[in-house]
């Protein structure tokens, strides 16, 4: 991909049950769920389109109509794709859905679940101008029990030379989970990954790939900075945030609301 910029575009993982927020996920999609006066999707949108990113692929699980009925065709300039997961089958199957779309670009991959304060356009510009692929930028948290997620495994220097999905005993406190932005070479590392590891498959195998080939700068957001909104404390605490002005549904930095 040389010379002229290149496209990056997201993809809107909003799939699966949601079944640690039962009851309310049998009556619609988790992203449809509130953070204060606004809808979980619309802070990840506020992310995605406040990077500069016009060309979105949202894949949702049965509620996708009402997702739908909520964002409609987008902002002006924007198009957006729905991609609809009929079932939960893993993280390969539910990307694998949204490759037509966005086959020969390079990637923002947001699991709609995360809310974050870290603004991405600069990573977004570099990652449209650089004329190299550029690698893999992997947002990452400290946890102090970070089981739950990727781990990284951090050599003497302190850059990540292993990521560990969901270890028992985790290497570091260094969590990493949920946004991604990916150069074009990711589709070809997760056809890769799935013939190795089949359904055993998880995102943790694409960064490990980046990784290797030592293409990946780690962003460390700080702990307040990204919260997994898939539990009901979790909801609450963004909720919080958000009403103290801290979390930006908007598509405009600018336009974040202090009470």
């Amino acid at each position: 991909m040389g010379g002229g910029s290149v496209n990056v575009k997201a993809i809107l993982v909003a799939g699966g049950h949601g079944s640690r927020l039962a009851p309310f996920t049998r009556y619609t999609q988790k992203t449809l769920l509130p953070i204060h006066e606004r809808p979980v999707i619309d802070y990840a949108l506020g992310t995605i389109r406040r990077a500069g990113i016009k060309d979105i692929t949202i894949i949702a699980n049965r509620f996708i109509g009402q997702i739908a009925q909520h964002v409609g065709t987008g902002l002006p300039g924007e198009r957006i794709h729905y991609v609809l997961e009929e079932e939960p089958r893993g993280v390969a199957y539910a990307l694998g859905l949204a490759r037509p779309h966005n086959e020969d670009t390079r990637l923002l991959v947001y699991f709609s679940d995360n809310i974050t304060t870290v603004e991405l356009e600069d990573h977004v510009s570099m990652f449209r101008e650089a004329t190299a692929p550029p690698g893999a930028v992997l947002l990452a948290r400290e946890e102090a029990d970070p089981r739950a997620f990727g781990v990284a495994v951090l050599g003497e220097d302190g850059s990540v030379v292993d990521i560990v999905e969901k270890p028992e005993v985790p290497p570091s406190n260094l969590a990493i989970g949920g946004i991604y932005l990916y150069d074009e070479r990711f589709w070809t590392f997760v056809d890769e990954a799935v013939a190795a590891k089949g359904d055993a498959f998880s995102i943790s195998d694409i960064n490990r790939k980046y990784v290797e080939k030592r293409a990946t700068t780690l962003l460390n957001v700080g702990e307040e900075t990204w919260i997994d909104c898939g539990t009901p404390a979790t909801l609450l605490q963004a909720s919080i945030m958000a009403k103290e002005g801290r979390l930006n549904p908007s598509p405009h930095r600018d336009e974040l609301r202090r009470e």
